[in-house]
């Protein structure tokens, strides 16, 4: 299956936000009502891309997932760079492995605002670093659903 759009995802069931990242990977998850996206977990890049991919499968099955919508970083001017051609590749390998519907979505600012929510919510230093990859994933992923439901 090749990548679709947003609103060619199954209408309905939940899905897996991921904030693909050079060293970590941030997952996200929302209910099969699509109403909230959470952080579910970081996942640390190794040199090996299979461990990787591995994981990302076992929570999507996990969570009886119908779909996968992949941050796609696009520089502020709206051309691709090497971290959007890197997001690319991710979503190719796990369509190598599986064949499932993934959606690419602009995640401009993603981690900005991720950023800003646990500065806000007045999250130490050490907390942010921790957890940013999978709120940032949740803020990619709440942005996809909320776009859904107003298309709708």
């Amino acid at each position: 299956m090749p990548l679709v759009s947003l609103q060619e995802l199954p209408p309905r069931g939940a899905l897996l936000g991921i904030d693909p990242g050079s060293k970590a990977i941030g997952v996200a998850g929302c209910d099969a009502n699509r109403l909230i996206s959470t952080g579910l977990e970081t996942i640390a890049r190794g040199k090996k891309l299979g461990p990787t991919l591995d994981r990302i499968l076992a929570l999507y099955d996990q969570r009886q997932s119908v779909g996968l919508v992949l941050g796609l970083p696009v520089n502020m001017d709206g051309t691709e760079g090497p971290r959007a051609q890197s997001a690319r590749s991710l979503a190719q390998n796990i369509l190598a492995r599986r064949d499932i519907p993934i959606a690419l979505w602009d995640e401009r600012l993603s981690t900005a605002g991720a950023e800003r929510a646990l500065l806000e919510a007045d999250t130490s230093r050490a907390r942010r670093e921790e957890v940013i990859d999978k709120v940032a994933a949740a803020w990619i992923l709440q942005g996809a659903i909320d776009r859904l439901h107003s298309a709708r």
